[in-house]
């Protein structure tokens, strides 16, 4: 009996790409996979305002010789739960996923199919960085992910990736709600090999992950992945103010009670301003650290669906929930 090889493409308000992204990118090399494997693609809308609905059903419906499931969301969640809901529906031996935007080269599937053959279960595309002028700030990144507790995240590292059903079994365990994909999988800790990638650029339109959205993805790892940033302030508030303790009482002994014989004429109302101002800023960090996790313990209590699908909107919803 042939494995399975299933894709999964989260999909937001591509209608000016996914057509060609489709027709040039994916569905040719699903075809040549078709040869050895059996194969599906999951397409995931992630609530689209535009055409994208349409179009993916006329094209991917109409011209792949794989199986289609389309899962369409009642409105945009993003893309981790877009992922998620790939990950749960698909039915692959191995699960694949790739931006809809056509920046991800769909060519090197095979490639990574050939390294999960030899015993991976998890191969990772990794950017070349020295095509991309992303370089600084990506490295930065990764860098502080690594230092506030993800060790195993590699830098460069996307969501494109190969699963094995292994993994995808064990990641669809998972019930937190602020979710990073890739720092989920690698946490899982199951073998991993890695492609250095070169990126393509976009099919159509322009990115829709802006700085913003660049920086509440960074929070929310530092967050969701490790205790270390409250563990990392508590020691340094408690350092602070053993230090300004022993400060303090320099400044007594030196000034107040020796006569200060080292002419460094403290005023002792520019240092209690200068001690007091500066603890209460380590004060406010620690605050804000510590309501970033309060936030997160909000959204899991309140236990709302990571998505909701429009089933008729959806196709082969009924097929591959329960399969695997």
């Amino acid at each position: 009996m042939r494995k399975v090889v299933s894709i999964v493409v989260p999909i937001y308000n591509e209608a000016g790409g996914i057509s060609r992204f489709l027709d040039e990118k994916l569905l040719p090399e699903l075809n040549n996979l078709n040869k050895t494997y059996t194969t599906e693609v999951v397409l995931v809308n992630d609530g689209s305002s535009d055409k994208t609905i349409e179009i993916i059903k006329e094209t991917a419906l109409n011209k792949s010789r794989a199986d289609v499931r389309i899962i369409s969301f009642s409105h945009n969640f993003g893309k981790e739960a877009a992922l998620t809901a790939g990950i749960k529906y698909a039915v692959g031996d191995a699960i694949v996923l790739i931006d809809a935007d056509g920046q991800h080269p769909a060519e090197v599937i095979p490639q990574m199919i050939e390294k999960w053959e030899k015993g991976a279960k998890v191969v990772t595309a990794v950017r070349d960085h020295s095509k991309t002028n992303h370089k600084i700030g990506s490295s930065i990144f990764y860098k502080t992910m690594r230092i506030f507790g993800n060790k195993s995240v590699k830098e460069g590292a996307m969501d494109f990736r190969l699963i094995d059903r292994e993994v995808a079994d064990a990641y669809n365990i998972f019930t937190e709600h602020n979710r990073i994909a890739r720092g989920l999988i690698d946490w899982l800790g199951f073998p991993q090999e890695y492609i250095k990638v070169k990126l393509h650029g976009r099919m159509s339109g322009k990115g829709t992950y802006n700085f913003g959205k660049l920086f509440a993805l960074a929070i929310d790892s530092f967050v969701s992945m490790s205790r270390t940033p409250l563990v990392f302030f508590g020691y340094l508030g408690g350092f602070i103010t053993i230090f300004s303790g022993i400060l303090g009482l320099f400044i007594l002994i030196e000034q107040y009670i020796m006569g200060d014989p080292l002419n460094l004429d403290w005023s002792g109302a520019v240092a209690m301003c200068i001690f007091i101002s500066f603890l209460i800023g380590i004060v406010l960090i620690s605050q804000a650290i510590t309501a970033l996790y309060i936030s997160q313990i909000h959204t899991e209590v309140k236990n709302r669906p990571l998505f909701v699908i429009d089933k008729e909107k959806s196709v082969k919803l009924e097929k591959g929930k329960n399969d695997k």
